[in-house]
C-alpha cells in the first residue's frame, strides 16, 4: 500500500513510518525538518496547500500525525496547526483521491479536567477540552470525522501518554528533572493513570490503517493505551529509575501547584526560559493529579490489536537504551 505518514519527526510517526515500511508498504513522510529514516520525504509545512497536495499525490492511506504539541503559545498558533493543516490535508486527500486516514488525536479532546475512571471514547468536545492544544485537536479531530464517507474512510486514533526509548520529551524531561531534583509528585500522586508503549501505540496505527474501510471499521474515535493503570508515582519513579536519576520524595499539595503552574505560565509568556514550554503547568499539574485509564475493549475488537509489549517489560527496555 501507498501511504503518506506526517509528523515524521517525532517518535511515534517515524517509528509508525518504519514499522510500514519494514513490512513493505511504499512509505512517504512528510515533515518540517528531514526525520533520517531513509524513506521518501517531502519537507515542507502541513498547512501549506502545494505541499500537501504533492504529498498525497498517488497515496492510497495517509497517517496523520503532524501536529503542534507544546504547552506553549498562542491559540492562533494551536489553531494553524492543528486544525487549519488538517483542513488543508482533507481537502488534498479528497482532491487526490485518497481511501484511508488514520488521524492520530488525543484522549485530552474528550476530557474536561474531571477523573476518567475506565471511561470509552467519548465525544470530542472543543468547549470543554482543557487548554489551546486539547481544544485544537478536538476541533481537528471533529473536521476529520466529519470526512468519513464511502471515498475517504477516516478513523481517529487517540494514544494515551506514549513513551519508550528514544522519548525527548516526556522521558527526557523526567529524567533530566529527576536528576536535578526537580520533580515533585502532586498530591498523594496515587491517582491511576493508564499509557502506552511506543511500540502498542505503533502496532495499533498499524492495525488502524489495516481496518480504516468502509466495509470495516471507520467514522469513530478509538483510545489506545497498554490497559495496565498504574499509580502516577510509580509510574514516574520507574521512568527516573530506567535513566539512573534520583526517584522523586516530594509531595506539593495539588492546590499550591495549580498556582505555580499558572505564575509559570504567565511568566513564560513574557520571558521564556531555553527550554520551548514552562517548568510547571495548570494541564500538567492536572494530568499528574487526577485518575485517566480507559476502557479498551471496543479499540481492541475493532482493530483486533493487543498490546505487544507490557509496562514491566517496557521500562526494561527503557532501562537497558538509557543505560547502555
Amino acid at each position: 500500500m501507498k501511504i503518506l505518514v506526517t509528523g515524521a519527526s517525532g517518535m511515534l510517526g517515524a517509528a509508525t513510518a518504519r514499522a510500514l515500511a519494514d513490512r513493505g508498504d511504499e512509505v512517504t513522510v512528510l515533515q518540517r525538518r528531514t526525520a533520517g529514516l531513509g524513506l521518501s520525504e517531502i519537507l515542507g509545512d502541513v498547512t501549506d496547500p502545494d505541499v500537501v497536495h504533492r504529498a498525497v499525490r498517488g497515496q492510497q492511506a495517509v497517517v496523520h500525525l503532524a501536529a503542534k504539541v507544546n504547552v506553549t503559545g498562542t491559540e492562533a498558533d494551536y489553531r494553524r496547526v492543528n486544525v487549519d493543516g488538517t483542513r488543508t490535508l482533507l481537502q488534498a486527500c479528497r482532491a487526490a483521491g485518497v481511501q484511508r486516514l488514520v488521524n492520530v488525536s488525543s484522549p485530552s479532546v474528550a476530557h474536561s479536567g474531571s477523573s476518567l475512571v475506565g471511561a470509552g471514547a467519548g465525544p470530542a468536545d472543543p468547549q470543554r477540552a482543557r487548554g489551546p492544544y486539547a481544544r485544537t485537536k478536538a476541533e481537528a479531530e471533529l473536521l476529520a470525522l466529519a470526512a468519513d464517507s464511502p471515498s475517504l474512510a477516516v478513523l481517529a486514533i487517540r494514544p494515551h501518554i506514549v513513551w519508550g526509548p528514544g522519548d525527548t520529551q516526556l522521558v527526557g524531561r523526567i529524567v533530566a528533572r529527576a536528576r536535578q531534583g526537580r520533580l515533585p509528585l502532586f498530591g498523594q500522586a496515587t491517582a491511576l493513570v493508564d499509557t502506552t508503549y511506543v511500540t502498542n501505540a505503533v502496532g495499533a496505527l498499524v492495525a488502524a490503517v489495516d481496518h480504516c474501510a468502509p466495509d470495516d471499521v471507520h467514522g469513530e474515535a478509538l483510545v489506545v493505551s497498554n490497559g495496565e493503570p498504574r499509580p502516577i508515582g510509580e509510574f514516574l519513579r520507574s521512568i527516573a529509575r530506567a535513566g539512573g536519576a534520583q526517584l522523586p520524595k516530594q509531595h506539593v499539595p495539588v492546590a499550591v501547584a495549580r498556582l505555580a503552574g499558572a505564575a509559570a505560565e504567565a511568566l513564560w509568556s513574557l520571558w521564556p526560559g531555553d527550554d520551548a514550554d514552562p517548568p510547571l503547568t495548570r494541564f500538567l499539574v492536572e494530568q499528574l493529579s487526577t485518575a485517566h485509564w480507559f476502557d479498551q475493549r471496543r479499540t481492541r475488537e475493532a482493530l483486533d490489536w493487543r498490546p505487544a509489549v507490557g509496562l514491566d517489560e517496557g521500562f526494561a527496555e527503557l532501562t537497558r537504551t538509557l543505560q547502555r
